[in-house]
């Protein structure tokens, strides 16, 4: 029997984790792909700029769904150019994003980026939210 934690350390031997500040830089040099895992009660309470609400439980059945690839024509093109594209995922520590990069890495993408820390450490650090627009 393993813990969450043990389980998630296990996972991210096999990803690529990046920092906060790794993603700030991206953010602020061209346009990034951030999907953001938390829960949508979560998501409202402030996200970065650009990123796409798929929660954890659902990203595998909404990957698709991607504004880049759902209006799209030719949408498995699309998604196939997704796959390709560095992904930044976040949520609120590291460790559902770890278990997101590791899922779509089985799925066949290449780069998926699990933010480490998540929005507790891009806080820490001062980066900027967007609050929820009511």
């Amino acid at each position: 029997m393993k813990t969450a934690q043990e389980y998630i350390s296990e996972i991210k031997v096999n990803i690529i984790e990046v920092t906060t500040h790794e993603l700030h830089t991206a953010m602020s040099n061209h346009e990034v792909v951030i999907i953001d895992v938390r829960e949508h009660e979560e998501f409202l309470t402030g996200h970065l700029a650009g990123a796409i609400n798929f929660p954890r439980g659902v990203l595998e059945m909404k990957i698709h769904e991607h504004p880049s690839v759902s209006h799209h024509c030719e949408w498995l093109l699309a998604l196939n150019e997704l796959a390709e594209k560095d992904i930044y995922l976040i949520c609120r520590t590291g460790g559902r994003s770890a278990l997101a990069a590791d899922s779509l890495q089985h799925m066949g993408f290449t780069k998926p980026l699990s933010v480490a820390g998540g929005m507790m450490q891009w806080q820490l650090d001062g980066f900027p939210l967007v609050p929820h627009k009511a």
